[in-house]
């Protein structure tokens, strides 16, 4: 089937084979958010800044001197939180306007692919990012990170239209677990290129560096699979007046944020989700930048342990998601909250340069990770009124893999004022701890009913 060709979903539903082509995007964008984002980014343009500030990059000790960022002078190893910080303000305003405009088109897989081709060629652009470029790493971050979120939120689209209600914490799940396969698989390949770089006559930085591109080139490539086997589908929102889904979605921007009066517990929701994830994923992108300058760790042990994070990720998104059909979603997402406030206590107690405890705690990291975010997705996905998907999961993304605001921002300041890698981990538990109560305070069955959907039967 044509790329561009269009299917009735009442004469031609969802099969298991688009279900399987659906789960290939996870597995294509994993490479990005496992190997770029998690692993190699975070370290990698930190020593570019303190080779532009002058420091030692082979020392211990905190750089005290500032790189200069649009004027302002920051702390090199604030660099990377504050890009992330910014790249997601940034996504506040184009994620929503491009769910609505997917919602209004009839090229949604398009959609997806040129997000995904711009964002996976910033990312081989990194092979740029030698000497002291730390502004050019700062920009192509922006570009890739800003570009694979608006191709997570076409993706997220599908979802209500390929699963039904009672299918979508297992589709869900099954999509997370294999992401965290194809992207731990690549992250392999890199672990096996990171321990033997000195046979491979190659430096730490030549090896993240490639590392990098290899990110790109693998989110392309897999890219191509989805895009053959998905298929799209009418809007059910209609064009407006001048037929333009473009100025549409601009327009629908607002609409959909005064929309959600309407749907309260949508928005309490989605408020909660935004608040708790904003954590899991500035744990998760500063985690290499905590073990590496914190705890004093080398990445003969970094990297394997972040590798072995993705591979229990996948064991730990079944084994979450097939607690949730036993007890509900919404319950074993209660109890994986309180799981990662435990992970951010312990990471903040760690030693230095001790290497089990470090391993140990990555170990439960791996276990609740998938399976957190793999239900908060299929959760919110039965809180869309129909029709909506595409924009409403534009306001989702703004906290979901890779992609988060406050908390690196409130991590860079922490590190920024106390030099202290352990101050700013700590200071992420406000995030765990009112998103926990956020979402326990929401009434699940009531807020998917008031969206005009049916709830499963356990919650």
């Amino acid at each position: 089937m044509a790329l561009t060709d269009t299917v009735d979903p009442a004469a031609s539903p969802s099969t298991k084979r688009e279900k399987r082509a659906w789960y290939w995007y996870d597995w294509a964008n994993s490479a990005f958010y496992t190997t770029v984002i998690t692993t190699f980014l975070g370290p990698y343009l930190g020593s570019i800044a303190r080779r532009a500030a002058g420091c030692d990059t082979d020392s211990d000790v905190p750089c005290d001197a500032d790189v200069s960022v649009l004027g302002l002078g920051i702390a090199p190893g604030s660099l990377f939180a504050y890009t992330a910080s910014l790249s997601v303000f940034l996504t506040v305003f184009v994620l929503p306007v491009m769910g609505a405009i997917a919602d209004r088109s009839e090229h949604k897989k398009e959609l997806m692919a040129g997000a995904a081709y711009i964002g996976s060629a910033a990312t081989v652009a990194f092979f740029f990012l030698t000497g002291d470029r730390y502004l050019l790493g700062a920009a192509l971050f922006l570009v890739a990170n800003i570009a694979y979120g608006a191709s997570i939120v076409v993706y997220y689209s599908f979802l209500p239209q390929i699963a039904s209600p009672e299918e979508r914490d297992h589709v869900s799940s099954v999509g997370w677990a294999f992401g965290y396969l194809g992207g731990g698989l690549l992250l392999l390949l890199n672990v096996a290129a990171v321990l033997f770089k000195d046979d491979l006559g190659m430096t730490t930085g030549e090896v993240a560096r490639w590392s990098i591109v290899s990110a790109g080139v693998w989110w392309a490539g897999f890219t191509t699979i989805p895009l053959i086997g998905l298929r799209n589908r009418p809007p059910l929102e209609e064009p407006g007046a001048d037929g333009n889904v473009l100025t549409d979605g601009f327009k629908q921007l607002w609409t959909t944020l005064k929309s959600l009066r309407a749907y309260p517990l949508t928005l309490f929701f989605l408020v909660a989700y935004l608040i708790y994830n904003d954590g899991i994923q500035t744990v998760i992108a500063m985690s290499a930048v905590y073990g590496t300058d914190e705890l004093g760790l080398s990445d003969d042990v970094l990297v394997p342990t972040i590798l072995m994070v993705q591979f229990l990720a996948f064991f730990g998104a079944l084994g979450l998601g097939a607690l949730a059909k036993r007890i509900g979603a919404w319950k074993t997402l209660l109890i994986s909250l309180g799981l990662w406030i435990g992970i951010v206590l312990l990471a903040f107690l760690l030693p230095d340069k001790q290497v089990v405890p470090f391993v140990a705690l990555g170990g439960g990291i791996g276990l609740v990770l998938g399976g957190s975010q793999a239900l908060s997705r299929s959760l919110f996905s039965q809180l869309i009124p129909k029709g909506k998907e595409g924009e409403y999961f534009g306001l989702y993304e703004i906290s979901d893999k890779g992609t988060s605001w406050l908390g690196p921002l409130l991590f860079g300041l922490a590190y920024d004022i106390t030099r202290s890698y352990r101050v700013a981990i700590f200071s992420l538990l406000i995030f765990f701890v009112v998103g926990m109560v956020l979402l326990f305070l929401v009434p699940m069955r009531r807020a998917i009913e008031a969206a005009g959907n049916v709830a499963p039967h356990k919650l």
